[in-house]
């Protein structure tokens, strides 16, 4: 099972001429097919005019949902090189969209499939990669005189600091990898005096700063 994956850093459109024709890429992260189709008609929506929304997407952690489309360019001449843009990055939980306006001179299939991979390749450059990892997630309890250093320690310490509550006591969601559990807590009861509390709550997936 996969404990890391990157995806894109958030939505956003690049665009491209070749030979007079304009290639809109637009990124977008998403986590189910559902979201993934809604940026396609959203983006479809947006540009009504042009001849071609050609996509492609990656979903789930191990990059198994995999769907293209040429969208009435010649077979396999758009989605597919989108498609493997995105694998050769490794991301998943990504859309791109690639609408075209046609600008009157035929590329011909490999002008076509070079043109729809360097739309994807230059817009994944554009908008940025952002990596998440599975993290084991600690919940601490600490009382308010020590929950402002204890926040401000775990901001800068190794530990991915994930939320906070203050209702009655303070309470810090931290993510842990496989290998900080031991560290995790040797450090928290020497910075607290062994007064907080730590009880693993799960797993779950979080971005890297």
């Amino acid at each position: 099972m996969a404990d890391r994956y990157l995806t894109v850093a958030g939505t956003g459109v690049h665009e491209i001429e070749i030979r007079r024709s304009r290639f809109l890429c637009a990124l977008a992260p998403v986590t189910s097919e559902d979201a993934a189709r809604a940026v396609i008609a959203a983006r479809k929506k947006a540009d009504p005019a042009a001849r071609h929304h050609c996509h492609a997407f990656v979903l789930g952690a191990d990059g198994r949902t995999q769907r293209s489309s040429d969208d009435g360019e010649p077979a396999g001449t758009a989605g597919t090189p989108m498609l493997e843009v995105l694998r050769r990055r490794e991301l998943t939980d990504t859309v791109a969209v690639v609408t075209r306006y046609f600008g009157g001179v035929l590329l011909g299939a490999g002008g076509l499939i070079r043109a729809y991979g360097q739309a994807v390749s230059e817009a994944v450059d554009a908008v940025g990669v952002r990596e998440y990892r599975r993290l084991r997630l600690v919940e601490v309890i600490v009382d308010y005189d020590r929950a402002g250093r204890l926040e401000n320690d775990l901001r800068s310490s190794p530990y991915l600091l994930h939320a906070t509550r203050f209702e009655d006591v303070a309470h810090f969601d931290v993510g842990l990898a496989p290998d900080q559990g031991d560290a995790f807590h040797a450090w928290l009861a020497d910075l607290t005096g062994g007064e907080a509390l730590a009880e693993e709550i799960g797993e779950t997936w979080l971005p890297t700063p």
